[in-house]
């Protein structure tokens, strides 16, 4: 058994609309995917509950280039945070988990909460670098650029020091889960 699973947030057809290089980012963790599960490492989705009148049901269902495949998982949460009021932990536990592989949209958000509760809930993390995205901003915009927010989140994960836990950044083709 594997003591690794890979992460995949809210990759939601509506919630990837805009985001900076939707497509690359789209590819590259459909590729980690297929990988994982060719490894035998557990897929674990993670999808954001929106209550939101505009937004049909099936926008909000995981884009189909990373879709969900027959033995993954796709746990709703409601926050950031996906260990938050969710059985996440029970789950990673319960399959002898000890590092997770984190994925997904919206870096600044969800894909660093991710990361750092998984800390938190003593796991080492690996950060894929080019496998998180973010909205893009207009150009007035007084918030940093996508592409600014993603290298600035690798770089924090890169360095930040979480005792007893390894954390590591790779771009994906880095990424071994033999």
């Amino acid at each position: 058994m594997t003591d690794t699973a890979l992460l995949i947030a809210d990759m939601q057809i509506a919630l990837l609309t805009g985001a900076h290089d939707t497509e690359g980012c789209l590819e590259r963790v459909a590729g980690l995917a297929g990988r994982a599960r060719a490894a035998g490492v557990p897929v674990i989705y993670l999808r954001q509950r929106v209550d939101h009148p505009d937004i049909p049901a099936e926008a909000l269902e995981i884009h189909p280039t990373v879709a969900p495949q027959p033995g993954d998982t796709v746990l709703e949460k409601d926050s950031a945070d996906p260990f938050l009021g969710t059985e996440l932990d029970a789950l990673l536990r319960g399959r002898g988990v000890r590092q997770v592989v984190v994925t997904g949209l919206i870096t600044e958000y969800c894909v660093d909460s991710t990361c750092r509760s998984a800390l938190s809930h003593g796991y080492d993390v690996l950060l894929v670098a080019d496998g998180h995205t973010t909205p893009t901003r207009p150009a007035d915009s007084p918030l940093p650029a996508a592409a600014q927010v993603i290298v600035h989140h690798n770089a924090v994960f890169a360095t930040i020091v979480y005792a007893g836990r390894t954390v590591r950044v790779l771009p994906a083709s880095e990424v071994d889960f033999a």
